[in-house]
């Protein structure tokens, strides 16, 4: 087991860096929809807090913003079709504006499923999340295919071409984990290869914070983004 803790980590932030690398991002009403990656599973790691990736953001954003809003309604084992009908209408009365998602690899092993229909559902599901306004934004998983998962590769490096192709065409922030440097480290997954640990979530977050952040300097005025 590495020494690397939380505090030593390299790809990590501290609360403190967190916030104010979040003081000019507009969103104060944040949601996170979707499977088991959404809801937070994972094995604890030594040296890291146990808080997954999205609670982790949402602190950030609350110390940079007070007023900020935030729904989780992720859930384990959800497939898009569960996140539409049972989590899509809990995120329209919350009125969000930025909503993550992350879903449809559940979808990849249900009987008779191919991944064409399911960028098709995922892309489905952006475009009534978009409805509300919101900002999307998504990520990749991370190829960390090794081992008894190596077979599992090619299939999830297509969901993951799915996933950029839905991004593009929603304008949605994209996070790129699927060849994120960390990805390789024994303290990314949890005990069984699918779930990030504590660590991956402490990874994630700071990663997700980068994007939100590098989205939101593009997005100002160029006075601003030279000067604020």
């Amino acid at each position: 087991m590495s020494d690397r803790i939380e505090t030593t980590d390299p790809f990590t932030l501290s609360d403190a860096a967190a916030a104010a690398m979040l003081r000019d991002v507009p969103w104060r009403r944040l949601a996170v929809i979707g499977d088991s990656t959404a809801e937070g599973t994972g094995d604890p790691w030594p040296g890291y807090e146990t808080i997954p990736w999205a609670d982790r953001l949402a602190r950030w954003l609350r110390a940079a913003h007070p007023d900020t809003a935030y729904l989780n309604t992720g859930k384990m084992g959800a497939v898009l079709a569960d996140v539409r009908t049972q989590q899509l209408p809990v995120l329209k009365a919350f009125r969000p504006d930025l909503v993550h998602i992350t879903c449809g690899g559940n979808d990849l092993f249900l009987r008779g499923a191919n991944l064409d229909d399911v960028e098709a559902d995922l892309d489905d599901l952006c475009t009534r999340v978009a409805t509300t306004g919101a900002r999307l934004s998504l990520f990749t998983l991370a190829d960390c295919f090794t081992g008894r998962m190596q077979p599992l590769r090619p299939l999830f490096a297509g969901f993951a071409e799915a996933v950029r192709r839905v991004a593009h065409r929603h304008d949605a922030i994209l996070t790129e984990f699927w060849d994120h440097p960390a990805r390789l480290r024994p303290d990314w997954l949890s005990a069984d290869l699918i779930h990030l640990s504590m660590a991956g979530h402490a990874v994630a977050a700071a990663a997700i914070a980068k994007s939100l952040a590098r989205h939101t300097l593009r997005e100002l005025p160029s006075e601003y983004a030279q000067h604020g």
